[in-house]
């Protein structure tokens, strides 16, 4: 078979007609919108009614394009949800605020935080996956991810008040669980303690119970894994058993501090 030929296959049995690109650029577009991100001002309630409208339509064509011909849901599922989602966004964004001592306000959270755009993308997408719409929300989340460094799976089951600083590197599997006002930093792994097909349809990533903060580079793998409730979790630690509540986890490393002048003994390097 040619290469030609090759594509022409590819193409005729893909599952999806869908724009990768339109899909993108609408969470993109829609997030500006509703924070209020764009340059120019809707002074108007009937202009925000119009924009709302003009998502709800593109919004439509997307989901058809995906559904592929099964029963199809229209915007007005995604919308009905709405108002929901949109305030625990608002919730996330001044917890966010209130826990990190850099944010001037809640304003510049919304407009610069990379951690606040990979969460509202995630709780969009987490509503779509909840009801079986699919390709749509990896799309989203990958989005988001390559945006930010951070990477949600859309099926992950995030509480209220969440927060991610800095958040490079984050990664939270699908069948994580956190619950309520959760702080994590950047370069934290929740994942899965081994990575095989057969465990598809079970819980392959841990559970951060409410009030918990971890910090950058932690590690947490396994689908029976729980920290508990009010624990902190230091940086760089591994960890794949159970944390009771208000523990407090760290690593302890050897830190050796010399005056560098003079030398009096070599220094030797392997690379």
């Amino acid at each position: 078979m040619s290469f030609t030929e090759h594509l022409h296959l590819g193409y005729s049995n893909r599952k999806f007609d869908i724009d990768k690109r339109k899909t993108e650029d609408f969470i993109d577009r829609f997030f500006r919108f509703i924070f209020f991100l764009e340059y120019q001002r809707c002074v108007e309630i009937s202009m925000i009614e119009e924009r709302l409208n003009s998502f709800k339509t593109e919004f439509d064509e997307i989901l058809s394009s995906a559904m592929n011909g099964r029963e199809t849901v229209e915007s007005s599922f995604f919308f009905s949800k709405f108002s929901e989602i949109y305030q625990q966004l608002e919730e996330d964004a001044g917890f966010i605020y209130e826990n990190d001592p850099a944010a001037k306000s809640v304003e510049e959270v919304m407009f610069s935080y990379p951690g606040f755009f990979a969460i509202a993308v995630y709780r969009f997408s987490h509503e779509l996956f909840k009801n079986d719409v699919p390709l749509i929300p990896r799309i989203w989340t990958e989005f988001a991810h390559s945006k930010t460094g951070i990477d949600i799976h859309p099926g992950a089951e995030i509480g209220e008040n969440f927060f991610i600083d800095h958040g490079t590197g984050i990664v939270i599997g699908e069948t994580t669980v956190i619950g309520k006002n959760v702080k994590i930093y950047q370069g934290v792994t929740l994942g899965a303690l081994s990575v095989t097909k057969d465990l598809q349809n079970k819980k392959r990533h841990p559970t951060i119970e409410d009030q918990v903060v971890i910090y950058a580079n932690a590690t947490i793998l396994g689908g029976e894994t729980v920290i508990g409730e009010n624990s902190l979790i230091g940086g760089n630690v591994w960890i794949t058993e159970s944390v009771a509540p208000n523990s407090v986890i760290f690593h302890k490393g050897l830190v050796t501090v010399k005056n560098k002048l003079p030398v009096n003994e070599p220094i030797n390097f392997i690379i």
